[in-house]
């Protein structure tokens, strides 16, 4: 134990830097720390360890990235409004609102530059694949995904600047 909280104070401030990088948050990477030297314990006799600093940094990194990797099987989702029930849900007047989405919509497609235009009409309204698009276009492959992308990004922001 002696030992161990030697190696606590030697390399305490080395793990946090570490734990710090990683985590982005001051109270996650003191824990991380603390959670590392207690491993430490038992890693320390399963492991013949030569260079104990490099050791000891590759340790805390796959600790702090574990921790992240847990972090994002952790699916949290957002209630948004709009799968919400409400009113305006129970009326005839949600018929209106998509008529008028749609006609926005329309008129934002035709704000698009003609390669945008055409490869998005084809992809999304005529549902062809990237391939039947190439094949009745002319257009390159990598050009027909990048029109898409960003006729789709264009489209949400014509559609949000209109409301």
């Amino acid at each position: 134990m002696a030992a161990l909280a030697e190696l606590f104070t030697r390399y305490s401030a080395l793990v946090y830097g570490v734990c710090l990088k990683y985590l982005k948050d001051r109270d996650n990477a003191k824990d991380a720390v603390m959670q590392v030297f207690e491993k430490l314990n038992k890693s320390l006799k399963a492991h013949q360890i030569e260079h104990f600093k490099s050791w000891l940094y590759i340790t805390s990194k796959n600790h702090c990235l574990m921790q992240l990797r847990a972090k994002k099987k952790i699916i949290m989702e957002e209630i948004r409004e709009d799968f919400m029930e409400s009113q305006l849900f129970l009326h005839q007047e949600t018929e209106d609102l998509r008529g008028e989405d749609l006609l926005k919509l329309e008129k934002c497609i035709e704000q698009l530059k003609n390669g945008q235009k055409d490869c998005v009409q084809l992809f999304y309204i005529k549902e062809m694949c990237y391939k039947e698009i190439v094949n009745n276009t002319g257009i390159e492959l990598n050009k027909v995904k990048s029109y898409i992308q960003n006729g789709k990004r264009n489209l949400k922001i014509c559609m949000e600047q209109s409301e």
